[in-house]
């Protein structure tokens, strides 16, 4: 699978393509799925009780990695001049903002999203499922992703993967070629 280049167009069209996307991805994968788990869980006879602190701390990490992945989405828009989506790519290398902690901000946004759901509903296979997601994408996306983004940036995308890690933020932002956009 080859990845498309985004067509030439404004700032303002690929952020609201970006937050379109983000808002199919929210209903599908961090609604849609984890009500169905939920329901197969409670079928199963598995129902947690209340707990409020998980509910609070679910909303909270559901926050904070949702603006995560809003902004780092909308820095691809703006700065990669495309969107997330393999169909709709960015045009640049995006190596600004949180991509300069962590190579892919928005999958660990949308992981830690799926955890939070979760912890909200008391749901440990909603949980596992968003743990999983986390698995299959660093065992097939990743790769493919990479091997994509090495394809058209060369050289800068191989010093920016050796120096930036997958899924743990650095502690000091990278400071490469295009890092200062």
């Amino acid at each position: 699978m080859k990845s498309r280049l985004a067509k030439e167009s404004s700032a303002g069209y690929n952020i609201v393509k970006t937050l379109a996307q983000a808002a199919l991805f929210w209903c599908l994968l961090l609604f849609l799925i984890p009500v169905l788990i939920l329901r197969l869980e409670t079928h199963l006879g598995f129902s947690p009780p209340y707990n409020s602190t998980l509910k609070c701390v679910g909303v909270g990490v559901f926050c904070l990695f949702g603006a995560l992945g809003v902004a780092s989405g909308t820095i691809i828009a703006v700065y990669g001049k495309g969107t997330p989506l393999p169909i709709d790519c960015s045009r640049h290398l995006v190596v600004v903002g949180p991509f300069t902690y962590v190579r892919n901000p928005m999958a660990v946004a949308g992981i830690m999203q799926g955890v939070a759901v979760g912890l909200y509903l008391s749901s440990p296979l909603t949980v596992l499922y968003s743990l999983s997601g986390a698995f299959f994408w660093n065992q097939f996306m990743r790769p493919w992703e990479e091997q994509d983004l090495e394809e058209r940036f060369g050289e800068e995308f191989r010093q920016y993967r050796k120096a930036v890690r997958c899924w743990i933020p650095n502690l000091h932002r990278y400071r490469g070629k295009n890092s200062d956009q």
